[in-house]
């Protein structure tokens, strides 16, 4: 060794141990903040946040909370979207936007599987605002003339409707981008760690209070209109990823001795009819992840398989009826590492 490979080497030493010592600092440090939680009410369901911060976030993550229902709940009487099914003047915010295009691209990448004008149909069904008798194929049919979501454009920054009766509705992918909101609120404030569920959708960053993987459970999807059954079908490793669930086993109504599901096909005005009992979507983010859930629900398991080998980054976990009154599963191959157990 000569005298300049030793000179190199002492230098390297103490900074090699100063870089292992500061390192070991660093995560005891980290080890030492506690994990806080968030829970309350938005969008008329529940959210729950667990977060590694060492100070109390509540009161902020409910202000981002607030901010997406101010934009897109159209049970907010200020809210944008509610002046846009009024017809009303008004300017478009970001967040309005930013799911305006989300949901006309996943809507154009699965037919109109996945359609924001479907409420009026959802309402005649008795899932929405209004709960009243079942619509006949009149009535169908005449409000199949105001849906479809290639009836609406953006122009100059607003929506603009082939007919003015049309309504939007983002709740089949709002829960899922309050999510996103939330975790790129605790991301900016440079919280690691943390698991953002909100109505049941859910997006994860690093590990939890026990320094392993969040894991996620699956809900069998037996008929619990009243949310008591909570049987797991399946837990998932769910880390740095987004993932919601669409499923009929929740609300549902008995009438005249048939069964009707909340999950409203866009193009036949009627609920579906298929066997998938129920859709879970991972993807980078949890607005993608809660549109293509509910679009999966519509297209059954052939369709479904069809998207997914065009989108390779989304992954499938899908129970359905096997045609003997039995569940069965089928899940993205790329999915397997990520089922507990498997």
């Amino acid at each position: 060794m000569d005298e300049r490979q030793k000179k190199r080497l002492l230098w390297q030493v103490p900074f090699l141990t100063f870089l292992v010592i500061g390192t070991v600092l660093i995560i005891g440090h980290q080890q030492k903040i506690p994990y806080q939680r968030s829970s309350d009410f938005i969008f008329g369901t529940s959210y729950n946040v667990v977060y590694q911060c060492d100070s109390d976030l509540s009161q902020s993550i409910k202000a981002e909370l607030m901010k997406v229902d101010y934009s897109l709940s159209p049970f907010n009487e200020k809210s944008v979207i509610t002046a846009v099914n009024n017809n009303k003047d008004v300017k478009l915010d970001e967040m309005f936007l930013e799911v305006y295009k989300k949901a006309m691209a996943i809507s154009h990448d699965t037919d109109g599987a996945f359609d924001i004008t479907v409420a009026p149909l959802v309402n005649a069904w008795g899932f929405g605002f209004k709960n009243g008798s079942l619509p006949d194929s009149h009535q169908v049919d005449s409000l199949r003339q105001i849906i479809g979501f290639q009836k609406l454009s953006l122009v100059d920054g607003k929506v603009v409707k082939q007919d003015p009766r049309m309504m939007l509705d983002c709740s089949a992918i709002a829960k899922g981008y309050g999510t996103d909101v939330v975790a790129r609120f605790l991301k900016h404030r440079g919280v690691q760690n943390f698991m953002v569920e909100v109505g049941g959708e859910i997006v994860t960053r690093g590990v939890n209070a026990q320094r392993v993987p969040w894991k996620i459970g699956v809900n069998k999807p037996d008929d619990d209109s009243l949310s008591i059954n909570q049987e797991i079908q399946a837990i998932l490793n769910v880390t740095d990823k987004a993932m919601a669930t669409s499923g009929n086993y929740r609300r549902f109504y008995y009438k005249g001795g048939r069964k009707f599901a909340h999950t409203i096909d866009p193009k036949t005005g009627y609920p579906v009819q298929h066997n998938i009992l129920s859709a879970t979507v991972l993807a980078d983010d949890c607005a993608t992840a809660d549109a293509y859930a509910t679009a999966f629900m519509v297209m059954g398991m052939e369709k479904v398989q069809g998207v997914l080998a065009r989108h390779p980054e989304l992954m499938a976990y899908l129970i359905y009826d096997d045609g003997n009154g039995q569940n069965a599963i089928w899940y993205s191959p790329s999915l397997r590492d990520k089922i507990a157990g498997q």
